[in-house]
């Protein structure tokens, strides 16, 4: 397909098919970000280092994305849309090939930093041009089918990849998330239509938006509950093999985070709606901590309560995943005509406290593995707490819509 269109005009037929091959590119993206958590153990053996070690390849991903995601957004911004996405998820794919023959720490960090540069091209991009390819009145649905490939992987990455690696051990699944990639760029290089790139807007005028006292007020929450969340959640496949957990409960487990995530996602776009996004993350911070104070505890005791595990797990999906939502309404409030930047700042401040939460994490996990959900609980109430000193100053941005 050659045709190639430009935002102001008609969207060609066949939009939805287009956004759909997008939404398996974010699906791609979301898996490799967090496959890993389900075989982390079995990589850190191979590589002869602590798993803790091993748990930094998320760090640096994490954090390479969060740099990277804005300043490449300005930088390629005059490129043609189809030959970026699929640029990106060629290095993806290429990235991943480079993961699963890794022959040591470095050679994985140094991989996991490729493949967080594509997903820093592709997911931001993905979004504002599934906007293009359909008609207004299909935007929402087109964007919320891009954003549902990152959800859905959010929410089954961690089972799936705990139960491909012990079928066919961790180099072969990171492999098939390298085939997805791959995939994905045929589709989106097949189906998509040519979008032309745009006159872009500078870096330096694109972060003007945080001088805005408001959005100061808002941003750095997103790092605290992104960072309490994530202190655990790599080192999960570890944490539960501490409780007895076998290896069957265990992807049960997973999927009762995944299930939380989803439940708590819907949940608190409701509540935002009809409450005030304030109140949905107070309460979305007081579970989190509460769910992973209790897991710690349980470490602690060493006490092996499956039905207990299982709600910690349920609950702390489900609180970490209803940040997203009133965040992004505050962040819409404090500056509507700024929007779109705003919402990619908010997903590059996501993987800031991924980053800031998997580095705690491994240096807590060496104390013991009570500690990384302790600590995440711990700062869980640190983030209860600015809520509570910016409520004040936010006023009306924290009310209903």
């Amino acid at each position: 397909m050659t045709q190639s269109i430009a935002a102001s005009q008609n969207p060609p037929a066949g939009g939805l098919l287009a956004v759909s091959i997008l939404a398996v590119g974010t699906f791609a993206i979301g898996t490799d970000a967090f496959v890993v958590t389900g075989f982390l153990p079995d990589m850190a053996q191979s590589l002869n280092v602590p798993t803790s070690a091993a748990g930094q390849s998320l760090t640096a991903f994490a954090i390479t994305y969060a740099i990277l995601a804005p300043l490449l957004t300005s930088l390629t911004a005059r490129m043609p849309r189809r030959t970026l996405l699929v640029s990106a998820l060629v290095l993806l794919g290429l990235s991943n090939v480079l993961t699963a023959l890794s022959p040591n720490l470095t050679v994985l960090i140094v991989s996991r930093i490729l493949a967080a540069t594509g997903a820093a091209v592709f997911t931001p991009n993905a979004g504002s041009v599934a906007a293009i390819l359909v008609r207004p009145e299909l935007r929402g649905r087109a964007l919320a089918m891009v954003i549902s490939g990152l959800t859905i992987a959010a929410a089954v990455g961690v089972p799936l990849g705990l139960l491909a690696s012990q079928w066919l051990g961790w180099r072969m699944t990171i492999g098939l998330v390298a085939v997805l990639a791959m995939a994905s760029a045929l589709g989106v290089r097949l189906v998509m239509p040519e979008v032309p790139g745009s006159p872009g807007i500078p870096l330096r005028q694109r972060l003007a938006v945080l001088r805005i006292p408001s959005v100061r007020a808002i941003l750095p929450l997103t790092w605290l509950g992104m960072g309490a969340s994530y202190t655990a959640y790599v080192y999960t496949v570890e944490l539960l093999r501490d409780l007895n957990i076998g290896s069957g409960i265990m992807a049960v487990m997973l999927f009762l985070y995944g299930a939380g995530a989803f439940v708590g996602v819907t949940l608190s776009g409701y509540g935002t709606d009809r409450r005030t996004p304030g109140e949905v993350l107070a309460w979305a911070y007081a579970v989190m901590a509460l769910a992973l104070a209790s897991l710690g505890i349980l470490l602690w005791l060493e006490l092996s309560w499956v039905w207990a595990v299982a709600l910690c797990m349920l609950l702390w999906g489900g609180s970490s995943w209803s940040q997203t939502p009133p965040q992004q309404h505050r962040l819409f409030a404090a500056s509507p005509e700024q929007a779109p930047l705003l919402v990619a700042l908010n997903a590059a401040g996501i993987y800031v406290g991924i980053g800031l939460g998997t580095f705690i994490g491994g240096l807590t996990i060496e104390l013991g593995s009570e500690w990384p959900p302790l600590a995440g609980a711990v700062i869980a109430v640190g983030a209860l707490l600015f809520l509570a000193s910016t409520r004040k100053q936010l006023g009306v941005l924290d009310a209903p819509r």
